[in-house]
């Protein structure tokens, strides 16, 4: 092992935490460590790609309905192997750039490319980080190691062959049948993909709905919507894999049935990465649910370590990352001890799932308002009587808002449907800036004919 580094900062992760130096942090020395592809999750086995392939997802979703319309369309042929060399010949140059940036034009940059571990303090106090070929020794730490995919004990001994969205967006080809053990955001957006893409999709899930934590009436709908589109298979415990003489992968299932396919993929969620990094040997522990336990500004137990995103965070979502990433940055110029710190905002946390139908969501589910106590008003606004789902012949999407009654104050709105990420912004700022439900709906004006009026007819049909 070559002489201990000496730096100011250490930053564990390349994602959000990537961004923490800029000017302001030159006079600082800096190592960063990661073990993965440079740029995280989100750059390169998350959100961009994903979405990428969403979008080619979505031109082939709407072409093969376009019979309803009176438009004679339909998908020939789809070049699978063109897909994925257009998002990743977009994306791997990113990746290599951003970590050619930091060791070719920041001099006062270290980048790391090993898994780190903390070894306890020295005897000026400072963090030992330690690679299996290098020895950091650093003042002030920041944890942005994010998280991993998990797969269930029963596929995970098994010698099967699996992917998760780590790799199945780099598949040779298109599976004739894509097996998906999960019912998340992940499951959801994937069996889209590929389904929309030409495969047939099975969907296995060990709950009795689809995206379940989600609000009620938007975990039915989308049940409904896609079982009508995919092999769904509810209330179902998956006990072995096995690897077929064909080539295939057969499913075991508890109750003594199987699925057959010629890829499984894996999404049944993801896991905090700090239990990897050996924090008891700096006195840190993990919460309930293995996230390193951080205070609102983004401080830990350790002085002077940090932490922010997936690692620590009760939100995997990267804009939640990037949230804490500029309140950590703050932070760290202001001073570990001072009186004028930022502070995390956690008060309305979008999400969205780029599935088909989509779906966004930020606040109180209806079920949460009412365990709450409080005494609220809904409204559910059908896409299809507003003019421009009407003309999109659209009949599953819908728009639900939850409101206080008496003040209006907005508590949550729920959207199934196109552009549904888009059609819910209103809602967000609204709910953000303290506007209420009326305020929001007749405050401004809304183009019609255009989809978010069905938020505006929401709002307005609200019993306040």
């Amino acid at each position: 092992m070559t002489a201990p580094q000496v730096v100011d900062l250490a930053i564990i992760g390349s994602g959000s935490g990537n961004s923490i130096p800029d000017h302001r942090f030159d006079d600082k020395t800096i190592a960063i460590f990661e073990e993965g592809v440079y740029g995280g999750t989100c750059l390169n086995v998350g959100c961009i790609p994903t979405k990428m392939f969403v979008y080619g997802a979505e031109v082939a979703e709407i072409a093969r309905h376009g019979g309803r319309l009176g438009v004679d369309s339909r998908v020939y042929s789809v070049d699978w192997p063109g897909i994925v060399k257009r998002v990743f010949g977009r994306i791997d140059p990113i990746s290599v750039g951003g970590k050619e940036y930091r060791v070719d034009r920041c001099p006062n940059i270290t980048v790391h490319s090993a898994h780190v571990e903390f070894d306890g303090r020295d005897e000026d106090g400072r963090y030992r980080l330690v690679t299996a070929e290098s020895l950091v020794l650093a003042d002030e730490v920041v944890i942005a190691a994010g998280s991993r995919a998990t797969v269930p004990p029963a596929i995970a001994e098994s010698a099967v062959r699996y992917y998760t969205n780590n790799d199945v967006m780099r598949l040779e080809e298109l599976p004739k049948r894509l097996i998906i053990v999960g019912s998340g955001y992940i499951a959801a957006e994937f069996a889209h993909v590929f389904g929309a893409l030409g495969s047939s999709v099975s969907i296995v899930a060990r709950s009795g709905a689809l995206l379940r934590k989600l609000d009620a009436d938007v975990t039915t709908r989308f049940t409904e919507v896609a079982r009508e589109k995919w092999d769904v298979h509810l209330n179902t415990n998956v006990v072995g894999a096995t690897d077929l003489p064909d080539g295939r992968v057969r499913v075991d299932f508890e109750d003594g049935g199987h699925l057959d396919g010629d890829v499984l993929l894996v999404a049944t969620g993801r896991k905090p990465n700090g239990d990897r990094l050996n924090l008891g040997s700096i006195g840190l522990a993990l919460d309930a649910d293995g996230r390193v336990i951080c205070d609102p500004h983004g401080r830990t137990d350790a002085p002077r370590v940090w932490a922010l995103g997936d690692v620590s965070s009760p939100y995997q979502l990267k804009h939640v990352a990037n949230h804490e990433e500029r309140v950590v940055q703050a932070n760290l110029l202001k001073g570990w001890d001072s009186d004028d710190l930022d502070t995390f905002d956690h008060r309305f946390v979008p999400a969205a799932v780029f599935t088909h139908p989509q779906i966004a969501s930020v606040g109180l589910t209806e079920d949460e308002a009412r365990d709450q106590g409080l005494d609220i008003t809904v409204k559910v606004q059908a896409y299809g009587d507003v003019a421009y789902g009407w003309a999109m012949e659209d009949t599953t999407g819908f728009c639900k808002v939850i409101a206080e009654r008496g003040t209006g104050r907005l508590l949550g709105a729920h959207v199934l449907g196109p552009q549904a990420p888009t059609v819910i912004q209103p809602a967000i700022q609204a709910m953000s800036f303290g506007q209420t439900a009326l305020e929001v709906a007749r405050g401004q004006y809304w183009i019609h004919p255009a989809m978010p009026e069905v938020l505006e007819n929401a709002l307005l049909g609200l019993e306040i």
